[in-house]
């Protein structure tokens, strides 16, 4: 039965998890930038320099904060699916995410030198990074996960082919790149 199990649950599991991967490295970079570029408003700067200097477990509540403020917002996105507001529900979850993954991991940025200095969250840390990369590294490995990296390098290329060399489209996309490149 285990094995039966196995061999049915897999396929969608590594699918979901080649799915949450593309999302994830493609969501990051983005949200990292635009986390970037509201750091640099002065009251926002202020207020990161005062969380970069709480203790440990000050700051492991503030690390902890995206999280609870942003679970009665799911919740009530779950009621609305429950009353058959099934789109309403799921963008305000999508949308709940990703802002909660954006804050979440800008004040990760700032929070983790002191947070490391917790003994037991330097543990856990080391702990989910191996696990999280023995499964991209699994994901990776999987013919289906190289073919869609393929794929997406193929579109990506026609895309640029697509693109204008010159004028003011083409001139605006490289100032974006460039923008980019120096924020990160």
């Amino acid at each position: 039965m285990r094995a039966f199990l196995k061999r049915f649950l897999t396929p969608p599991l590594v699918v979901l998890a080649a799915i949450v991967m593309v999302v994830e490295e493609t969501l990051i970079d983005a949200l990292q930038w635009v986390m970037a570029r509201f750091a640099r408003l002065r009251w926002i700067a202020a207020l990161e320099a005062r969380a970069a200097r709480l203790p440990p477990y000050p700051a492991m509540l503030l690390f902890l904060l995206p999280g609870a403020i942003l679970m009665p917002v799911k919740l009530g996105a779950l009621w609305a699916v429950a009353q058959g507001h099934v789109v309403l529900g799921g963008a305000v979850i999508v949308a709940g995410k990703i802002v909660g993954t954006a804050f979440s991991a800008r004040i990760y940025k700032i929070l983790r030198p002191t947070l490391v200095t917790l003994p037991w969250f330097a543990r856990a840390e080391a702990w989910v990074f191996a696990l999280r990369d023995r499964l991209y590294g699994y994901v990776r490995s999987l013919p289906a996960w190289q073919a869609a990296k393929r794929g997406v390098a193929d579109a990506k290329a026609w895309v640029r082919s697509m693109m204008p060399k010159s004028g003011w489209i083409a001139r605006r996309f490289a100032a974006l790149r460039r923008r980019r490149r120096r924020s990160a």
